[in-house]
């Protein structure tokens, strides 16, 4: 498919609309929002929360994490496709807690810690931790390599909308990303089949994938859209909303932009 003849409803082209805000799994749009990036090193990485307040920590594969006994009260902790959910709900000193890589990455070791929530703090952003670089006697994969580094997760992101969406004088030309092709047909993307999803386009830039794909309520009640309710295995996922309306309505479709490390098809 070539996105840029990808002809969508007006009314979806509408509703998608062009650079507006996205609501991000990774939480990689907007200035205020943008993560905090730290390049894992075998330091421990400090991890600081505030009590009631959801934060999100991004990890390149999936992980499972071991939490301390003295904290199973303290925090609340769950591990989706590589991002780890931590909420606290009491505040608690600095405590270490070791983080498996499930796909023959590293032990990560974080040292968390909670403070009290105090009005007017602004919230704290998402951590998105990173691998180091390692040297590659192949020249070919080491720049492959690269590439997929220097495409982070919202530049792949706002590429594949502008590709989508933006007028044909505003779509980026970039080298390194080439669009793939992806099956037109509906998939069981969201649990609970609330929610009809249709891939439409596909790109690729070094070793990440991105897959812009529709998704339209087929229920007769609002739905929010949960991150943690995809199925697959994600990097990254960025609803357009995360609200949609019955259906009927002209807000009842959205889309969501998916990042894997793999072809769509296989990381679904």
């Amino acid at each position: 498919m070539n996105p840029r003849h990808f002809v969508a409803p007006v009314r979806w082209i509408a509703l998608l609309g062009f650079c507006i805000p996205l609501l991000s799994f990774a939480q990689v749009d907007t200035a205020s929002n943008a993560p905090e990036r730290v390049v894992w090193n075998k330091t421990p990485i400090a991890i600081p929360l505030v009590v009631g307040e959801e934060r999100l920590v991004h990890f390149p594969g999936s992980v499972s994490i071991g939490l301390p006994q003295a904290l199973t009260a303290l925090l609340r902790s769950q591990s989706v496709n590589g991002t780890l959910y931590l909420l606290a709900r009491e505040p608690f000193d600095t405590t270490r807690i070791m983080v498996r890589s499930e796909t023959e990455g590293p032990m990560y070791v974080l040292d968390v810690s909670a403070e009290p929530a105090e009005s007017g703090s602004h919230t704290l952003p998402d951590v998105q931790i990173m691998l180091d670089s390692e040297p590659d006697t192949d020249a070919a994969e080491s720049l492959s390599n690269n590439q997929s580094l220097s495409w982070g997760y919202a530049a792949l992101t706002r590429y594949a909308a502008q590709q989508l969406y933006a007028p044909t004088r505003l779509i980026p030309r970039q080298s390194g990303v080439v669009a793939i092709p992806v099956s037109a047909e509906p998939v069981e993307l969201v649990h609970g089949a609330r929610i009809e999803a249709v891939p439409v386009a596909a790109w690729k830039a070094g070793l990440r994938y991105v897959t812009a794909v529709k998704l339209t309520n087929r229920t007769q009640r609002p739905v929010v859209l949960d991150p943690r309710e995809l199925r697959g295995a994600w990097l990254a996922a960025t609803f357009q909303h995360n609200r949609l309306l019955p259906a009927g309505n002209e807000d009842d479709t959205t889309a969501v932009y998916l990042i894997s490390d793999r072809p769509f098809d296989v990381a679904f």
